[in-house]
């Protein structure tokens, strides 16, 4: 048997040497063809077409109906492919694409609008502590197939379980709505369809990679898609990172780079051509204000002076692309006061921020925003920015530890043993990612301070354009002075865009453009494989009969379970398509909603006895509740439809975190309500 194992492990290591020989060589010839000519239009389509037949093929070849294999891949993946199987699972769009991004945008410690910096990359590397040292390697033990066979199992009866699936189906679409957004601005970059079409072709990979072997099929086609996203990651880091300071060795040198920011934010804040952008954008933020003061009103006064506008220009014979201008600003008008109370107080606020100093980005190295020693008011955001930074990064932690999609990856390893070492296979293989992650962040501000910045509007580079063609508000830049010089204040970037524009940014050759998307899109692919899949067995095996302590499986559930996995892909795209967030935000919000839903319950449920079915459910009732019931009060279009003030924030604390209220609730109410039946229980047998 041992022999076995091991011919087969050496296998699987000529497999995947093969391919990565493979795959470089292909890179090379792709450099040599753009080298004799190659056109940019092909390079991106041939990209994206060969990434989704390699994961295609994969998904063929691991096709299986045995509940086994389809649910846990046969439990015989070895630890260290299982390690890199969860690394590519965890390094979702959310990280590849927008964690560069958000570093860029809020610096080491956050914003006051918007709390993160360091704390994604502390909060997803310390859950992954948790998750190997309370909840992986005792789940495997139970040898069960996904996270609600664990309430069925330990707590019995019907409700722990349902809730525990539905659970598992809200925060994991709302994460795999995150991963298909991805896809399809990748997918539409690289090819130049429209957003729409970009999302029907990626999940096109989706399924064939998810649908026909599950579980199987998965895990082998993450682990090539690591070794994809690990190239398209570290090779524009290390290029950027050589051309400003000499050596490849992103992670070690970057911190040369933060005096230079820091002397240029102290120029453009002194910059006379900066405080003129700021100052327009302080004016366009009183004038909303104004508005907002009777929208109802203003909205009736803008609508009518843009119809008497466009009256006027057909009457004066205005050419017709004046007349079609006024007319989509007439449609673009909001809809209703209630639209127009929730447009503009967005517009208002994002008005307010870029009237800030570097347009409302912190300084790159400041620990937190305010000041302990200033103004009452620097106090008060100084003490708010040190709490949301711990609040977002405790929800990422246990939100880590709770995921559905990313426990039952350790259920497929040969045994518990197995999964300890997966776990620190995993914590190797992301950290070689989020240790450059705050490098690429230096190097590409370094990059746009000092290349873009300054730059004449008539020779911007044509990348800007063609981004902005995919979705405006990725990138943007305005001649708001009106001097033809681009200023820091003119540009605004997204998280989105920052990693996926990082090539054409530093002046890499095209085709490490579409390796970079490339790896996005298999970061994006990797994840949303695996939370289609959760998502799937929550809804039909998860409603499954549990008998004598065990959960059943047959070969019809699975059969189901695929056509399931089919109809909630198509559901979660045509949410994507509506782009209703940044992924980051998605991603982070769902991590909220999974601590609070399953954290408190795996936890009492793991290592306290006394814990009892009522006590679980409601606290899982409780703590999501208390969650989805924060991000939803805090909404804008929800605060202005009910006309309440803008904020509503408790104790300063950012939606995205609100499972830092719901995860100590779900916590409080399980052992209460379980003391509660602990001493009704001994009452009752007292009395007999």
């Amino acid at each position: 048997m041992a022999g076995a194992a091991r011919a087969y492990v050496h296998r699987l290591h000529r497999k995947v040497a093969l391919f990565l020989v493979g795959f470089v060589a292909f890179l090379l010839l792709m450099a040599w063809a753009e080298r004799a000519g190659l056109s940019r239009g092909w390079i991106g389509p041939i990209f994206l077409f060969l990434s989704v037949m390699v994961y295609a093929v994969i998904g063929i070849y691991a096709r299986t109906t045995d509940p086994e294999d389809f649910y846990v891949a046969g439990r015989r993946v070895p630890a260290m492919y299982n390690g890199m199987a969860t690394a590519a699972d965890w390094m979702s769009a959310a990280s590849f694409i927008s964690l560069s991004g958000a570093l860029y945008l809020q610096g080491f410690a956050g914003t006051g609008a918007q709390p993160g910096g360091l704390a994604y990359v502390l909060g997803w590397t310390g859950g992954f502590c948790l998750v190997g040292l309370l909840i992986a390697p005792r789940l495997r033990a139970m040898q069960l197939y996904t996270v609600p066979d664990f309430f069925a199992v330990r707590f019995g009866g019907r409700w722990p379980r349902l809730l525990a699936a539905l659970g598992a189906v809200a925060c994991s679409f709302m994460y795999v709505v995150a991963q298909i957004y991805g896809i399809g601005l990748i997918a539409s970059r690289l090819t130049g369809v429209q957003f729409e079409i970009g999302i029907l072709l990626g999940l096109g990979g989706i399924l064939l990679c998810s649908f026909l072997g599950g579980m199987r099929a998965i895990t082998w086609t993450q682990v090539v898609q690591y070794l994809v996203l690990l190239l398209a990651f570290l090779i524009p880091v290390s290029w950027l990172a050589y051309k400003q300071l000499g050596t490849p060795l992103a992670p070690l040198a970057y911190g040369a780079q933060l005096p230079k920011i820091e002397r240029m934010e102290s120029e453009l804040i002194a910059s006379r051509a900066e405080q003129q952008v700021r100052a327009i954008h302080l004016q366009r933020a009183a004038e909303l204000a104004e508005r907002l003061q009777d929208s109802g009103a203003s909205l009736a006064r803008e609508r009518e002076a843009l119809e008497e506008r466009i009256r006027l220009l057909r009457a004066q014979g205005a050419d017709f692309t004046q007349v079609m201008q006024a007319r989509r600003e007439l449609i673009a008008l909001p809809r209703d006061a209630a639209s127009a109370r929730e447009q503009w107080g967005r517009a208002m606020n994002e008005a307010w921020e870029h009237a800030k100093p570097l347009g409302g980005l912190p300084h790159h190295g400041q620990a937190f925003i305010g000041d302990p020693d200033g103004t009452p008011r620097e106090r008060v955001e100084f003490e708010q920015s040190r709490l949301n930074f711990v609040a977002l990064m405790l929800c990422l932690m246990v939100g880590t530890a709770s995921l559905p999609h990313l426990l039952t990856r350790f259920y497929t390893t040969p045994s518990v043993a197995d999964t300890r070492r997966s776990v620190a296979w995993s914590l190797g293989f992301i950290s070689l990612l989020y240790l450059s992650t705050p490098a690429l962040a230096v190097l590409v501000k370094y990059e746009v301070m000092q290349g873009l910045v300054g730059s004449s509007f008539d020779s911007l580079p044509h990348w800007i354009a063609q981004w902005a063609r995919v979705d405006p508000g990725l990138i943007s830049v305005q001649d708001i002075n009106g001097d033809g010089i681009l200023q820091f204040g003119e540009i605004h970037l997204a998280a989105d865009m920052i990693m996926l524009a990082t090539p054409e940014l530093g002046g890499l050759p095209y085709v490490v453009s579409g390796l970079v998307a490339a790896g996005g899109l298999a970061a994006a692919l990797s994840t949303a494989d695996g939370l289609l899949l959760t998502i799937s067995n929550a809804l039909v095996h998860d409603t499954a009969p549990v008998r004598d302590s065990r959960v059943q499986v047959s070969d019809n559930r699975v059969i189901l379970t695929k056509f399931a996995l089919l109809a909630v892909a198509m559901l979660a795209s045509a949410v994507a398509a509506l782009k209703p967030a940044e992924i980051i935000s998605l991603v982070a919000g769902s991590f909220s909603l999974a601590a609070a839903t399953f954290f408190p319950a795996l936890v009492t449920g793991l290592f306290w006895r006394r814990a009892t079915r009522r006590g679980v459910v409601a606290g899982m009732l409780a703590g999501a509740g208390l969650t989805l019931g924060y991000m939803l009060t805090t909404h804008p279009a929800w605060r202005a439809w009910w006309e309440l003030p803008n904020d509503g924030l408790w104790w300063g604390i950012h939606p995205v975190s609100a499972g830092f209220f719901g995860v100590p609730a779900g916590f409080a109410v399980i052992l209460l309500v379980s003391w509660w039946d602990g001493a009704a229980s001994a009452r009752a047998s007292a009395r007999r």
